[in-house]
């Protein structure tokens, strides 16, 4: 076995084939996909597919899909945090639920979740009718498609940082608190630097989640031109009104700008990882 590997065949037989079974079917499944998408969005030119991208409309948006989902992941990871904290690091009753739940929202279908969110965060539901007392509104805002991407974005965050926690070594814990150490010295000296590439990843996955996310969000946002609506929902229009042009000129630009985004989190997730000593 090991001159098999040596020679490059590697210790698993079948590898070679294996491998290329894989990137065959990612090229079908993703690359494919998208470079049509891409072909799409240009085939009238670059100039046109910007004129189509960059509307008022469209930039509103854009930059509510994305601002919204940068705010939600930043919001779940915080969330993400205590949760996966009391999963990896505490037992007490009702655990095993808590960690159920916290992978309900991937189960669920969407317009599910929108609708049971609706529910409760709607104009007659027990805390919309309670907030809408107090002044304030959840449906039909920035806030409920906030509220609708941290909902479906929560696990990723919870499920990226819970290993972590369990890795983290709690002799070096031991050792900062012998060494006269306050909770919050070791909490930020010892555990966070050892979590932050974690929470970068989940910081990622949550943020390109939310991007995506359609069913949960136009239930709860009210889907207004320019205020409220997403670039997800403008795509769906768009592909519904026959406007393909649109619509691949649209989603091109969400692309590229996720892309760029999440290429920036890997920078700095690699970064972390190094200041860690982990990688």
């Amino acid at each position: 076995i090991g001159r098999r590997a040596i020679a490059g065949g590697g210790p698993l037989p079948g590898f070679a084939l294996s491998t290329g079974l894989t990137c065959a079917f990612l090229a079908a499944a993703v690359l494919l996909p998208l470079s049509l998408v891409l072909l799409r969005g240009l085939a009238g030119g670059v100039a046109a597919a910007l004129a189509l991208a960059t509307g008022a409309r469209a930039r509103a948006a854009l930059g509510l899909s994305l601002a919204a989902s940068l705010v939600a992941a930043v919001l779940d990871v915080a969330a993400g945090l205590v949760v996966a904290w009391a999963l990896a690091r505490r037992r007490f009753p009702g655990r095993s639920i808590l960690d159920a739940l916290v992978d309900l929202p991937v189960a669920l279908p969407t317009a599910v979740s929108g609708l049971a969110l609706a529910a409760v965060y709607g104009p007659t539901g027990p805390l919309g009718r309670a907030l809408g007392a107090a002044g304030l509104r959840v449906e039909g805002t920035a806030a409920g498609v906030v509220l609708a991407l941290a909902f479906v974005g929560l696990p990723y965050a919870v499920r990226s940082l819970q290993p972590a926690l369990e890795a983290v070594r709690g002799e070096e814990e031991e050792a900062a608190r012998l060494l006269g150490a306050s909770r919050a010295q070791t909490l930020a000296r010892i555990v966070l630097p050892q979590l932050l590439p974690a929470a970068l990843a989940g910081l990622g996955i949550a943020f390109a989640r939310g991007v995506g996310e359609y069913g949960a969000v136009v239930i709860l946002s009210g889907n207004v031109p320019g205020r409220t609506e997403v670039a997800s929902r403008l795509v769906v229009e768009r592909m519904g009104g026959g406007d393909e042009a649109g619509a691949a000129a649209l989603a091109s630009a969400l692309l590229a700008l996720s892309l760029a985004l999440l290429l920036g989190i890997g920078r700095l997730q690699a970064a972390a990882r190094l200041r860690a000593g982990v990688a």
